[in-house]
């Protein structure tokens, strides 16, 4: 009789692990992310440029650059900054420099496509937009990167005669869309702000 009574919990242990159920993985969960209130300040430095920014980002030389890893058409650049999101672990680096000749602007040019392109191996899409006012004498090219790419949004700005201005959204992690798309969002719009806000000196 005792045999009997331990043999059906055992019984019933064994029924319920053979039997047939689906399983479906937990979805990855992220952490919440609080994002602070839009409010912007003027970057007026001594560079032939300015425009607002966040008062959450902050803007510093890019003294770090290891010519090993940095091409070296970007070494010769006349002012490199890097506007910082330590929030988001993220970074706007910008590259400015004059234009002597039209084979300098077309060089320019062509190397921001390049460098937009380069993250196609990863990206699912590279979407241009064009940047226009007259007004401001801005002109340019806005690439939207999507996919797990190391850049998100790359663009260039210039007038075309004298000033060029490149820019690239990089964060510092591995990049997942997943994740990051809510940031990715958010500094947008501070990215899109810079530009619209962006002048030239001397104009």
């Amino acid at each position: 009789m005792k045999k009997t009574v331990l043999l059906i919990p055992v019984l019933l242990l064994f029924a319920a692990c053979s039997g047939n159920h689906d399983y479906s993985p937990k979805p990855r969960g992220y952490y919440r992310i609080i994002f602070p209130k839009k409010a912007y300040q003027q970057f007026n430095g001594p560079y032939p440029f300015t425009f607002v920014y966040p008062k959450y980002a902050v803007i510093e030389k890019d003294t770090h650059i290891a010519p090993q890893k940095k091409d070296k058409k970007l070494m010769n650049m006349q002012y490199l900054l890097n506007m910082q999101f330590p929030r988001f672990n993220g970074t706007l680096h910008l590259s400015y420099e004059s234009i002597t000749s039209k084979k300098v602007f077309d060089e320019l040019t062509e190397d921001a496509r390049t460098f937009a392109f380069k993250h196609t191996v990863k990206a699912t899409s590279i979407d241009q937009g064009i940047i226009h006012n007259a007004d401001r004498k801005i002109y340019g090219i806005y690439y939207t990167i999507e996919g797990n790419a190391a850049s998100s949004i790359q663009f260039y700005i210039t007038d075309s005669v004298k000033n060029y201005m490149r820019g690239a959204l990089y964060f510092n992690s591995t990049p997942q869309m997943d994740s990051i798309q809510p940031v990715l969002k958010f500094v947008k719009r501070d990215v899109d702000t810079m530009i619209k806000t962006f002048r030239w000196k001397g104009k």
